[in-house]
C-alpha cells in the first residue's frame, strides 16, 4: 500500500512498543511518522491519542497506532471523535475483522499484555487488510452519522 501514512504515538507506559512498531514498519518501508512521546516519562495519553486523532480528521493519515499499558485508555480517548474507529487489539483475527467489518482506522495495543512478535503480527495484519465495504458500509456510516448528530447536539448546549 504505497498510498498508506500512518502515525504512531504512546504514552509512557506505551514507549518500548512504540518504538519496536515504529521501527519494524520503517524496515518494512512504510511511511510512518512518530509524534511522541519520546521517553518513559511520565505523560497524559489523552494528549497523544488527540495527536493521531487531529492528523487523521485532517487527512494527513489514513491509519494510525496508539499505544499505552493496556491500549484501553488510548482507545477510550480516540473514540470521542466522529471518524475515529479504534480498536484495542491484542490478537491477530480482532485486528483483521476490525479492519474487514469495521474500517478502523487507529489500532490501539497495549504494552503490559502483548509482546513485540504478536504486536509486530497484529500490526502487519491491520494495516495490510482492506475493509469489505458492502453490507458494513451502511453500518460504518451509520456510527458515523450517530455520532456526528450527538457531537452537534451536545455541543450546542454548552
Amino acid at each position: 500500500m504505497p498510498d498508506l501514512k500512518i502515525a504512531i504515538a504512546s504514552d509512557h507506559a506505551g514507549y518500548k512498543l512504540k518504538s519496536y512498531i515504529y521501527g519494524f514498519l520503517k524496515d518494512k518501508e512504510y511511511s510512518i511518522e512518530d509524534v511522541g512521546t519520546c521517553s518513559e516519562a511520565k505523560v497524559d495519553y489523552p494528549a497523544f491519542a488527540l495527536k493521531i486523532v487531529e492528523k487523521l480528521i485532517t487527512g494527513n493519515i489514513n491509519s494510525g497506532i496508539l499505544i499505552c499499558g493496556t491500549g484501553v485508555g488510548m482507545s477510550i480517548a480516540a473514540n470521542r471523535f466522529p471518524g475515529v474507529r479504534a480498536v484495542n487489539c491484542s490478537d491477530t483475527y480482532t485486528a483483521k475483522m476490525s479492519r474487514l467489518h469495521n474500517n478502523a482506522n487507529v489500532l490501539c495495543l497495549g504494552e503490559r499484555l502483548i509482546g513485540e512478535g504478536l504486536a509486530g503480527e497484529i500490526v502487519e495484519i491491520f494495516i495490510t487488510t482492506n475493509f469489505e465495504g458492502g453490507r458494513h458500509s451502511m453500518r460504518v456510516d451509520l456510527i458515523d452519522e450517530m455520532a456526528i448528530k450527538y457531537w452537534k447536539e451536545f455541543i450546542g448546549r454548552k
